[in-house]
């Protein structure tokens, strides 16, 4: 007989390939939008003044984060009624739709009207299953590892989404070198979104394989939690996940950044994302295993401190010098040190709530965030660029949500549970919820 999961030294490889190769996939049909947001504004929202066309290109993309909340209260409350796996499935199956229907939609020129309200539909639907997707594959990976392991197991769940920003990085990079800017424009950027509308059927196949955790690690599957005990720990939670996103999605504006601000070739922007994906890839998994030796709280308050000292200096390079290789390594900074301070904010929260409500308030509480915040930054940034006509707004506005994000963190208590068999947690409710 197996170990029960809070005993097991080891996770099957095959049931974390199929959470990363399903989550990894959702965030890459979401976010390959932002990186393509000039050439689908001009697909969808035409007009003479480009500046107008990005801003509506990039109200659609933050159409996609009011839905996150609804999928998340759907989808994220159904992983604790009938399970994870059933609502991962839901929520893959939903993006699947989404993407193939948005590469699909001719542009304005075709079916005039139609096209951007099509557009605006399935963006809404890609953020309504990406609003579950959260949740319940966060509280699998956390239930299916061993305790003293969550970090690095939880992990992968940012682990898997800046795999996808690498992805879309590399297809954009390859699509810009290899198309020319008219054929990326008029067709390229399907087919970086029909190159992930490909891969849903392997990833449902590899879903439906998965165990079921939450019946394993709850003893009473319908028992009544109180959700007022833990609003404090939901409010410190909301504020490190907005400080993380609006980093997340300047950083993923890079490529806009590097095309539509400061003229630079198409295969330079996606070159940046490259990067940011790529260091993610490199620093989420050992974040998470320091967070799991070190604790929570000095993983995500260290290098978010040399973060704050690093965000000027950095975008003022950029945007004075304006080379790739200026480009490349400060992004590379940045994305760096955000890599290191994300991951453990996420785990803070997933491990600090009863699994009876795990997957539900994850979702709810991650979605609330990144739609506030995530959905408005590459709008909000985009705005401030062109009222303003400096280059540094994206620094100015990163630099004041992690100044929050930091005090934020100060008032976290740890949650690892090495470390609070060594010194006892000030916040009861954090112990309390630790329940896998």
């Amino acid at each position: 007989m197996k170990d029960p999961p809070e005993t097991r030294k080891s996770v099957p490889a095959r049931q974390i390939a199929a959470v990363v190769v399903g989550n990894a996939l959702e965030f890459y049909d979401f976010l390959t939008y932002s990186f393509f947001a000039v050439y689908i504004g001009r697909t969808f929202f035409p007009s003479s003044d480009p500046s107008a066309s990005l801003l509506a290109s990039l109200a659609t993309f933050g159409a996609g984060f009011v839905m996150r909340p609804i999928g998340a209260l759907v989808i994220g409350r159904m992983g604790d009624r009938l399970g994870r796996k059933p609502a991962m499935i839901l929520s893959f199956w939903l993006m699947g739709v989404a993407i193939s229907g948005l590469a699909l939609t001719p542009s304005r020129a075709m079916i005039g009207v139609a096209a951007p309200l099509l557009a605006v539909f399935f963006r809404m639907l890609q953020g309504f299953a990406l609003g579950g997707e959260v949740g319940p594959t966060t509280a699998f990976l956390l239930e299916v590892a061993p305790p003293e392991r969550r970090g690095f197991y939880t992990a992968f769940q940012f682990w898997s989404q800046n795999l996808s920003i690498l992805i879309s990085g590399l297809v954009g990079f390859g699509l810009a070198n290899t198309l020319t800017a008219q054929q990326l424009q008029d067709f390229g950027w399907r087919i970086a979104f029909l190159a992930g509308a490909v891969i849903v059927p392997f990833g449902l196949t590899m879903r439906r394989s998965l165990p079921e955790t939450f019946h394993l690690t709850v003893a009473v599957k319908r028992q009544h939690i109180s959700l007022r005990p833990y609003l404090p720990l939901a409010a410190i939670g909301l504020l490190l996940l907005a400080s993380g996103t609006i980093g997340n999605y300047i950083l993923a504006y890079m490529t806009t950044y590097a095309i539509a601000t400061l003229h630079m070739p198409g295969s330079v922007g996606f070159a940046a994302t490259i990067v940011v994906g790529l260091c993610g890839v490199l620093l989420d998994l050992p974040s998470g295993m320091l967070s799991d030796r070190f604790g929570r709280k000095p993983t995500m308050l260290i290098p978010s401190v040399l973060l704050l000292g690093c965000i000027l200096p950095a975008f003022y390079v950029i945007s004075h010098y304006r080379t790739m290789i200026t480009l490349l390594a400060a992004t590379a900074v940045l994305s760096s040190l955000l890599s290191l301070s994300a991951g453990p904010t996420v785990i803070w929260i997933t491990e600090s709530l009863p699994a009876a409500i795990r997957s539900g308030s994850v979702a709810v509480i991650y979605a609330v965030s990144i739609s506030t915040f995530g959905g408005t930054t590459q709008y909000v940034i985009t705005w401030l660029m062109k009222a303003t006509g400096n280059p540094l707004a994206p620094a100015w506005y990163w630099t004041a949500a992690l100044i929050i994000g930091i005090a934020a963190m100060c008032a976290v208590r740890e949650s690892a549970p090495r470390k609070i068999s060594i010194a006892p947690v000030v916040l009861p409710l954090v112990v309390e919820g630790d329940v896998a």
